[in-house]
């Protein structure tokens, strides 16, 4: 499965950002993913052995008890893909931040002006 197939799932990318928090008991993921999503135990643990065999997640038990966390193999290899598209967005992006900061400065020396006429 490649790693966009994986991703491409709205329920598997709510469970990695709840791991990207931190490691999580199943438990733990699937209480927040049934109240979201409204799908099965056994549901959430099919997309936990996704996650899982994919290079996504790790998983070590504790007890009776199975920790999820996130494992970036998987993401690693998808930043690289992502890598060669990169040339279309960060010249944007960049151009973004410089007219943000424009923004940010002009405001600040309204503001300072503002103050230096009272």
């Amino acid at each position: 499965m490649h790693a966009f197939d994986v991703l491409g799932d709205p329920v598997r990318r709510r469970i990695l950002e709840l791991l990207a928090e931190g490691e999580q008991s199943s438990g733990a993921v699937t209480d927040v993913i049934r109240a979201e999503f409204g799908i099965s135990q056994p549901a959430v643990s099919q997309h936990l052995r996704v996650l899982r065999d994919n290079g996504f997640a790790t998983v070590r038990p504790q007890g009776a008890r199975r920790l999820y966390a996130v494992d970036d193999t998987a993401l690693r290899e998808a930043d690289a893909w992502l890598a060669k598209f990169r040339r279309f967005w960060a010249p944007r992006l960049a151009a973004l931040e410089t007219e943000v900061a424009r923004g940010k400065r002009q405001r600040r020396l309204q503001q300072d002006e503002g103050k230096h006429r009272d």
